[in-house]
This record gives C-alpha cells, structure tokens and sequence, in this order.
C-alpha cells in the first residue's frame, strides 16, 4: 500500500512538472524550426588578452562542434573589454580571423563614448551597437545562449 501511494506521488508529481513546462517547450524548439540554426552571445567586460583568447577559442570550439553554417555566434564587448577590439590589439588577428569565419565582434559605443574612442581607434572588421548590455538582452530575448567565460 505504501509503494502504490509513492508511485501516485511521484506520478502526479511528473504531471504537475509536465503541464508547467508545456507552454515553455514551443519556445524551446524555436531555434530549430527557425532555419535550425543554434545561437550564442559572448561578453566580453574584461580588457586583457587571455580573457579573449578564451573568449575566441570558445567561439571557435562552437563553430567547430556545430558548424559555423549552423549557429549564429556574436561577441558582444564592453567597458574594459573594449580595448582588446582597438587597431593595435594584441589578439587583432585573431578576431579579424573570427569575423572572417562568420562571428560577429560588436562594440558598446557608450563604452567608446565614455573612453573617447572613435571608429577610427577601432579595427576595421568589427560592428558597433549603441549599448553593450541592452544588446545582450536583445539577443537573450531572441533565444541566444549567453556565456560569460
């Protein structure tokens, strides 16, 4: 008699679990039957080169895992994370090298505001948003996986 009461316990249990987690599941899958293409955003808030060479090789373990044809990667860099992204950059081959297999590297223009850094400072392949944050809002609200490595 005690088993029959735990079995029912722990299936109503799975039934609750079930009816809560049904409305979330469409959301879920949205990513594959939108042209099935997995996605991810990075950030980047720390200005040293070890932090985005950690940054680059996870990019590229994705790419690699996945195929690049079959995620969406973006680096989203801000606040001292922003100088790693400046023309004279000790990693600038390595993410001229990510933007060239299809990774997109944004830069927070009110970081570049707040440091006096034009378009001019910056190397040439990057993409610039108006706020590094908001942005990775925006792609969470989009379905993009974040990472903070």
């Amino acid at each position: 008699m005690k088993m029959k009461f735990a079995m029912s316990r722990f299936a109503a249990a799975g039934v609750l679990c079930a009816a809560l987690l049904a409305p979330a599941l469409p959301a879920l899958a949205d990513g594959a039957a939108a042209g099935g293409k997995e996605k991810v955003v990075f950030q980047v808030s720390e200005g040293n080169p070890k932090n985005w060479n950690l940054v680059l090789n996870n990019a590229k373990n994705v790419q690699d895992a996945l195929g690049k044809d079959n995620v969406d990667v973006e680096i989203v860099a801000y606040g001292p994370g922003i100088g790693m992204l400046k023309f004279d950059s000790p990693v600038n081959d390595r993410i001229s090298d990510a933007v060239d297999n299809g990774v997109k590297i944004v830069a927070c223009e009110n970081t570049m505001k707040a440091q006096h850094l034009t378009k001019d400072d910056m190397l040439a392949k990057i993409g610039y948003v108006p706020g590094g944050v908001i942005e990775l809002m925006h792609k969470q609200q989009q379905g993009y996986a974040y990472i903070r490595p």
